[in-house]
């Protein structure tokens, strides 16, 4: 799977867009952003990827993770934002590398918006 290497001058709409298609095609995708503006443009892509893929009944959510990362022989910290779905989704095309089903959904202990409750 390729990493989604998105910057500070990403467009999130244009990100969000390669998000989705990569998701529909692996069942999941895998941005990595360093810096702060990088960070920010690949919330904003994910968010909106929400959304281009809601209208088929997938709940995308993220993952975050540092990452080390080798940038002009300088090692840098970045984060990498690992998408999935909360909905099994049927991938489109066969993964690389075999027939393999996708991975499956994440068990998420988040409730959803009707079971929260006023503090």
């Amino acid at each position: 799977m390729s990493v989604l290497k998105i910057a500070s001058t990403s467009e999130a709409s244009s990100a969000a867009g390669a998000v989705a298609n990569t998701f529909r095609e692996e069942g999941m995708a895998e941005l990595q952003a360093i810096g702060p503006k990088a960070v920010n443009q690949a919330v904003k892509s994910i968010a909106i990827a929400r959304g281009y893929v809601a209208a088929s009944g997938v709940d995308l959510f993220f993952t975050p993770a540092f990452v080390e990362v080798e940038v002009s022989d300088e090692t840098r910290t970045g984060i990498r934002f690992t998408v999935r779905s909360r909905t099994p989704v049927p991938v489109l095309r066969p993964r690389r590398g075999g027939n393999e089903p996708p991975p499956p959904p994440m068990e998420s202990s988040v409730p959803k918006a009707e079971e929260w409750k006023d503090i």
